[in-house]
């Protein structure tokens, strides 16, 4: 395959992947932008190191330090992070071709389809995670469970305790839980006015 049809063919993963991917799924608008230059600037580096006598070790650890500082300048979702590492790859199977070149599109097709299935909405579709602080100090593990369900109409499936402050009376606590059927659904939890115990 010719390099301009691996050039062509890297595009228009890197799109799908950007907009018929994540940004229909996660209605991000600057995410995208992100994914496609990340994409384009290795695809370009990886090009010119594969025809230039420079060690791969090299140039995989210049990518990991660019990746490594764009990942750290922003807060970013875990979804985003397995985003970021697939427009990294197809950049790289793209400017490396390696031989023979079908593997160039075998394999950015099969990043692109394990996103597209690892990133469904219909894949744990009722499972959710929040950070809640309630403005109650709870001490009893059992009994916050009992309000957690309560206030989110769900069945908790794990919870980490993150602070109780006994003098503010408030306790932060990072919980996992699972919508449960007869309520919304797909929806959303408990409705805001019933959380004078904030969640974000």
């Amino acid at each position: 395959m010719p390099s301009l049809a691996i050039y062509a063919f890297d595009l228009v993963a890197i799109a799908v992947l950007s907009y018929g991917l994540y940004f229909r799924r996660h209605r991000r608008r600057d995410m995208p932008l992100a994914f496609i230059a990340l994409n384009v600037g290795v695809l370009t580096l990886a090009t010119v190191l594969s025809r230039v006598s420079v060690g791969t070790g090299l140039g995989l650890g210049l990518f990991g330090v660019l990746s490594l500082i764009r990942l750290r300048s922003s807060e970013i979702a875990q979804e985003e992070v397995g985003y970021y590492f697939v427009s990294l790859a197809l950049g790289l199977i793209a400017g490396f071709q390696p031989v023979p070149h079908w593997l160039v599109p075998a394999l950015g097709s099969l990043l692109v389809a394990a996103m597209y299935v690892a990133d469904h909405p219909r894949l744990l579709a009722r499972d959710r995670r929040q950070i809640v602080t309630l403005d109650a100090a709870y001490t009893d593990e059992a009994q916050l469970r009992r309000r957690l369900e309560e206030l989110l109409d769900a069945t908790v499936t794990h919870l980490v305790v993150n602070e109780v402050d006994l003098v503010r009376d408030m306790t932060e606590v990072d919980v996992r839980f699972r919508l449960r059927p007869a309520g919304d659904g797909l929806g959303e939890p408990a409705p805001a006015r019933r959380l004078v115990e904030s969640t974000r």
